[in-house]
């Protein structure tokens, strides 16, 4: 009994001093990433992240690792967009978890699907994919609703439609956007299947 106490003893500190080593995660300051987004972002992606603007996504509620990626690969050179590149080559990894993080606390405005008479086979497109062309369906990474997992895969409800499709044409061209998931997802989709499914996405929150 004294040696299973002693072992039970030993256990429970090995694993308290494992806890110990892991890092803690550290999220970015809110206040700094507000002021970091009125005076870099606000003019294309609105201070509070909602875009007026269909060439540039809304980043209101965008999980706040996922954006943080893509400032670092934007600043890197691994997503190749001139304008980005220089607002991201201004801000320190600090600035981009601080910003990040802002924008990701930030409620996303609902939006509506402007051409309705495509939702029904964007949603079928979303939702089951397609067999005969092996699209997979889009729900499968992204989640029902569109909101995607932290860190990922992006949340898409209540997106432009316009910056989707742009989005999915990038990915298939493989120039601007590399991705292997998505260049092979997008390889089998048709032109009416990006505007569908991209009409579907952005009518939902």
């Amino acid at each position: 009994m004294k040696r299973k106490m002693l072992l039970a003893i030993a256990a429970a500190t090995l694993a308290g001093s494992a806890l110990a080593a892991t890092p803690a995660v550290t999220r970015g300051d809110v206040a700094k990433g507000k002021v970091i987004a009125e005076q870099v972002c606000a003019a294309c992606h609105g201070a509070d992240g909602n875009s007026v603007a269909s060439a540039n996504p809304s980043l209101a509620g965008q999980h706040a690792k996922y954006l943080e990626s893509q400032l670092k690969a934007f600043k890197s050179g691994e997503r190749k967009n001139p304008i980005m590149l220089g607002m991201a080559s201004s801000l320190s990894d600090a600035d981009m978890k601080n910003v990040a993080e802002y924008f990701s606390e930030q409620k996303l405005k609902a939006r509506q699907a402007n051409d309705k008479a495509l939702l029904p086979a964007g949603q079928k497109l979303y939702k089951a994919g397609n067999p005969v062309t092996r699209v997979p369906a889009c729900m499968a990474c992204h989640g029902a609703a569109g909101k995607g997992f932290p860190a990922q895969y992006p949340a898409l409800g209540s997106q432009h439609a316009a910056y989707i499709v742009k989005q999915l044409n990038d990915f298939k061209a493989g120039t601007d956007r590399k991705n292997s998931i998505m260049a092979d997802v997008a390889m089998r989709m048709s032109d009416a299947d990006m505007k569908a499914v991209a009409e579907y996405i952005s009518g939902l929150r």
